[in-house]
């Protein structure tokens, strides 16, 4: 009888074994009119910004213009496998997170280093054996997730977005070299985009609201035409229909000093990457474990190893769609690969790639403002829900920031220290990551230093922190 009156209790009320399976909300299945027009917006967003490093290494490497169209294609073609890999997920490859992946901005001044002196034939060699190196560490650098608290993650959010703020703003002036650079008519265009977006999302809700940076970006252009700020007419010039090369700039070659250069590189990626994973994953509100972290971070890897197969360079997450998956609100996984197939489109017909093209910077100035500031403003809030009483946790984030700040405010600051800390710290993303990184530990995680009774200015966590869970 005791036996039966215990099932009556509060066990008998709890499923057995098998719990219902709650849906994450980067698992949402949309109409496919609706993926597709998502994804072309997250396209349009970080389009400008793709085809930037291959333009820039090119003329480095003093390629003819034909062959710095194989770079761009390349780099459109692998960004959309790389994206795929990353959203929808292969085996280990893959966060299965929101997550556009494109050409690296970090990898550019090393690669330029290296191909105006010797082409890009080092590059590729370099790049490859970068990448391998760097799917070799995922697992273990993936385990670093847990030195990155909101203190840490908050600090290196809000510098991706500080740091890519300048970009948006040459984009405003007309692009840096562009003829017209700093005419009032494109800051006057930039701002009209500005606008449009802002009178979209305040007087539309759902749907259209969501798709304000898309209007914004098409009714810029539109104004652009008449204006006589937007040019079409390269687009019918050449091929249609075109598959990117293996190897089609020359075999790679393989320099000891270009490996060590590239190898630092792909580990500032990685740093870069994971701070991207786990912001998106904050912004989706999904749990972020180091197994997700490093399936993220081995199919950013795996791209950055194949890129120099097809003539591409390393891949990256790219911060400022992290951006566009906060303001819009749009959390689904499949509207990024949607993205990610029309960037494999692009890649395959350069057509539509040149049509893309000619979206005129200020245009993208003006949409960048809102996305690359939106950014910064995810990494505030995170902040705001720091604990700073009776801690130090105020000097982690006004270093960190200010040692992020440091190569946006002062491009040549560290110019004269040997190439390796240049790599590292010329980035502000990086910069301020490993400031934070260890401040955090040095204030909060020595035990050696942590007291039960510490200084009025340091009064440290919970020195067991805040594990993160297991997949």
């Amino acid at each position: 009888m005791a036996h039966r009156s215990e099932s009556h209790g509060p066990e008998a009320l709890r499923p057995e074994k098998k719990r219902p399976e709650v849906k994450r909300p980067e698992d949402e299945r949309l109409p496919f009119g609706q993926l597709l027009v998502y994804g072309t917006q997250h396209i349009l967003t970080m389009y400008g910004g793709l085809i930037a490093p291959p333009l820039i290494v090119g003329a480095a490497a003093g390629l003819s213009a034909p062959d710095i169209g194989l770079l761009i294609t390349a780099g459109i073609f692998i960004s959309g496998l790389a994206t795929l890999l990353q959203s929808l997920g292969l085996g280990p490859f893959g966060a299965r997170l929101p997550i556009v992946q494109g050409i690296s901005f970090a990898s550019v001044s090393t690669m330029v280093s290296i191909a105006s002196r010797d082409g890009v034939r080092p590059v590729f060699g370099a790049i490859l054996v970068a990448g391998v190196i760097g799917v070799i560490l995922s697992s273990f650098f993936a385990h670093l997730v847990r030195l990155f608290p909101p203190v840490v993650t908050g600090t290196i959010i809000t510098v991706i977005g500080i740091s890519l703020l300048p970009v948006s703003f040459d984009w405003a002036l007309g692009g840096v070299g562009a003829k017209g650079y700093g005419d009032p008519g494109n800051i006057a265009l930039a701002g009209l985009t500005l606008l449009v977006i802002l009178v979209i999302s305040r007087l539309f809700q759902g749907f259209v609201s969501r798709l304000s940076i898309l209007i914004g970006m098409i009714a810029g252009t539109l104004v652009a035409i008449p204006w006589g700020k937007a040019d079409f007419g390269a687009v019918g010039h050449g091929p249609v229909v075109s598959l990117p090369p293996v190897f089609g700039l020359g075999t790679p070659v393989f320099d000891a000093g270009a490996i060590v250069a590239m190898t630092i590189v792909v580990l500032v990626i990685m740093t870069e990457t994971m701070a991207d994973i786990i912001a998106i994953g904050q912004i989706v509100e999904t749990p972020v474990d180091h197994r997700r972290v490093a399936n993220g971070l081995r199919a950013d890897m795996l791209s950055t190893t194949v890129a120099p197969v097809f003539g591409a360079f390393p891949a990256s997450a790219f911060a400022q769609n992290v951006g566009l998956v906060a303001i819009t609100g749009i959390k689904s996984r499949f509207a990024v690969a949607a993205g990610g197939g029309v960037l494999v489109l692009l890649g395959l017909v350069p057509l539509f790639g040149r049509v893309v093209a000619a979206i005129p910077a200020p245009v993208l100035g003006g949409a960048g403002i809102v996305l690359f500031g939106s950014v910064a403003a995810s990494g505030i809030r995170t902040l705001s829900r720091v604990e700073y009483a009776d801690n130090l946790n105020l000097v982690v984030v006004a270093v960190s920031l200010g040692m992020g700040m440091v190569p946006i405010a002062r491009p040549h600051f560290w110019d004269k220290f040997p190439s390796g800390v240049g790599v590292v710290l010329d980035s502000g993303i990086s910069a301020a990551a490993v400031t934070a990184v260890l401040l955090n530990l040095f204030f909060n995680r020595w035990r050696a230093l942590l007291k039960a009774k510490p200084s009025v200015f340091a009064a440290a966590p919970d020195e067991r922190g805040t594990p993160l869970p297991e997949a």
